[in-house]
């Protein structure tokens, strides 16, 4: 373990125990192949980006909330996402919708290049102080609209949004690399059903497809402070 994960919690052995056992019998049972990916979701403490009284069930199969209305979503659905975009350690990723932070310390275990947006101003202070405090010090975070990405930081090997969103945002599109992959939760109109898409920038335009149903917390525009 490279991280510091222990941060006086007396049960981190157990934890350690439950996380390898999540990674056996929820990604490598499911087809996750990558070994960085797998490496990642074997090192970061899922349980200390969850509230203490919900910790119980940071390694269980699905989705904890987080408050203010947001979740951690499924370990199987961090883990698929970020194998999709590929990434190495030269890889420059945006992250859209921080949240308490684990999908990008997940990200940060693979690539130091990670630059996040939240537009909840509670979320982001709290993910920024705990990314900091278990060693991830160098993602870069941004308080804003994360539908029209970072363009000081742009363009980016991958993009992963953590939300639903109405439509792919070409804002995003724009701002991948030529090759470069992302991966979004989008609405199926009126139907409440989403579906996750990945995509990738050809040289003659953006090409998707779909990876499989989901269930995300929309994606807002609008600035909580």
């Amino acid at each position: 373990m490279t991280k510091d994960e222990n941060m006086n919690n007396p049960d981190d052995a157990d934890f350690i125990a439950r996380r390898l056992r999540m990674v056996d019998q929820q990604m490598v049972r499911r087809g996750i192949r990558n070994k960085a990916v797998l490496d990642a979701m074997r090192t970061v403490p899922r349980h200390l980006f969850i509230p203490e009284q919900s910790q119980d069930k940071a390694y269980h199969d699905g989705p904890v909330s987080i408050g203010r209305g947001q979740t951690i979503s499924q370990p199987y659905i961090v883990a698929s996402m970020t194998e999709y975009l590929r990434l190495d350690p030269e890889s420059k990723a945006l992250e859209v919708g921080t949240g308490c932070g684990y999908q990008t310390a997940v990200l940060s275990e693979i690539t130091p290049h990670v630059f996040s947006i939240e537009r909840i101003a509670g979320l982001l202070e709290d993910a920024q102080a705990r990314l900091n405090r278990l060693g991830y010090a160098s993602v870069q975070t941004m308080l804003g609209d994360g539908s029209e990405g970072w363009p000081e930081a742009a363009p980016f090997d991958a993009i992963i949004v953590t939300a639903a969103a109405p439509a792919i945002p070409q804002t995003l599109c724009d701002q991948l690399v030529e090759g470069g992959r992302m991966v979004i939760p989008v609405d199926r109109g009126t139907t409440g059903r989403q579906d996750l898409l990945g995509l990738v920038r050809t040289p003659t335009g953006i090409e998707q497809e779909v990876l499989y149903e989901v269930r995300f917390v929309p994606l807002l525009g609008e600035i909580d402070g």
